[in-house]
């Protein structure tokens, strides 16, 4: 931690990772409302399978794993 009322580099990037992760929420939230109401007729399952690799690197990403 950088000393009192002074950011470092480490301090910048927690705030931008905390960011990323509060904007990735409401984003999801927006999306979730709309899949309901779009239909994808024949590539429904691709949209399923694309959508979960899509979460497991966001897993990954965030676990520092790739």
């Amino acid at each position: 931690m950088a000393a009192r009322f002074k950011l470092n580099k480490e301090d910048g990037l927690k705030i931008l990772k905390g960011a990323g992760i509060a904007l990735g929420g409401a984003l999801i939230t927006y999306i979730a409302q709309i899949i309901p109401e779009t239909d994808f007729g024949p590539y429904s399952e691709l949209i399923v399978a694309l959508s979960s690799v899509l979460v497991n690197i966001g897993y990954k990403y965030f676990k520092n794993d790739v």
